[in-house]
């Protein structure tokens, strides 16, 4: 017998928007991550195409530098349901997707949702919990649903999944599978800030702390407006073929034991669509797609052992790899879809 299907929640659309909509909306978003993360519009800006692609986000650094406070000032920009989960090794796959509970008065089980059952779902450091906790969190982050008991739930829409987690303290951690890895659409260092980012924020979080300011900019309808807005985006053959070579080149180089996989085609080409939305563009060009391999295709590459050298960490190595893999792909001419 089929699995049920249960709608979590009405999805209807919501008013489309033209680019110039686009800009103002994304750019409050802009306004609130920048007021929490000083000097670091770059990561603020992948941020924000992440959100708006439909992906999900792997925030990846060292402890104190505010990986935590960025997922908070992404949902909080956003007047949408949202939910963290702190990743420890006692939690449950059942805390995270939802269980069934027998209700002795009604005489049935009822199910009760779990933490994923929100719009943004914060997952704190992510590879401390269990690979079978872990594993909850694939359905998820894929189908956009849950199944318990043979009854599927459908999750809220629009549904991402920020992430974070740190790579050097592995006492008491988890890493993350390949599989799971390559869901997430692109993977973000935060970073160390520099001397004058670091003076403003120990002036102004003197006080208070910078997320008490935030105030939702973009209702959950806006914001399906401009994921619809960004998915209309024009995409020349030239640019998709650009991104197939790329792809295929990390799967023969002799320095990559494991190449990216079509998924991650496809979360590069969604990434850029955005990119060029937040220029004011209704075309990708391709350097849309180079901006962006290194966070969306860096985090799925496996290297070989022989690549990573005492003097060069994994990171460094793919970087270096997807680098000369970029210079060395012939770059298309692309006209907007006008022309």
């Amino acid at each position: 017998m089929p699995d049920s299907i249960i709608q979590s929640s009405a999805r209807a659309g919501a008013p489309d928007i033209d680019l110039d909509e686009f800009a103002r909306l994304s750019g409050a978003i802009m306004a609130n991550l920048e007021a929490v993360i000083n000097g670091k519009t770059d990561v603020a800006t992948l941020s924000l195409i992440v959100l708006l692609a439909e992906g999900h986000l792997l925030v990846e650094d060292v402890p104190g530098v505010g990986k935590t406070t960025l997922a908070k000032a992404l949902a909080r920009s956003v007047s949408a349901s949202v939910s963290r989960i702190q990743f420890t090794p006692d939690l449950l796959p059942s805390d995270v997707t939802g269980v069934s509970i027998f209700n002795q008065q009604a005489n049935r089980f009822e199910f009760k949702p779990g933490a994923v059952f929100a719009n943004i779902v914060i997952a704190d450091e992510i590879n401390r919990a269990s690979p079978k906790t872990q594993s909850a969190l694939l359905e998820c982050m894929e189908e956009r649903q849950v199944s318990v008991d043979g009854v599927t739930h459908l999750l809220e829409t629009p549904f991402s999944v920020v992430a974070t987690q740190n790579p050097i303290e592995m006492e008491g951690t988890f890493a993350l599978p390949e599989a799971q890895r390559d869901r997430f659409m692109a993977r973000i260092s935060m970073g160390y800030p520099d001397a004058e980012a670091e003076l403003a924020m120990l002036h102004n979080r003197e006080l208070q702390s910078p997320l008490d300011d935030i105030q939702a900019v973009v209702d959950r309808e806006e914001l399906q407006a401009m994921t619809r807005c960004a998915r209309e985006v024009f995409v020349s053959r030239a640019v998709e073929q650009y991104v197939v070579n790329m792809a295929q080149a990390t799967r023969r180089d002799p320095e990559v034991r494991l190449g990216v996989s079509p998924r991650a085609t496809l979360h590069l080409v969604r990434a850029a669509k955005v990119a060029a939305a937040l220029e004011g563009r209704d075309f990708v060009l391709p350097d849309d797609i180079d901006a962006l391999v290194i966070p969306v295709l860096g985090h799925r590459i496996v290297p070989t052992r022989k690549s990573v050298s005492d003097h060069r960490s994994g990171v460094d190595a793919i970087e270096e790899i997807l680098t000369r893999i970029v210079q060395a792909t012939p770059v298309p001419l692309v006209a907007a879809r006008s022309l």
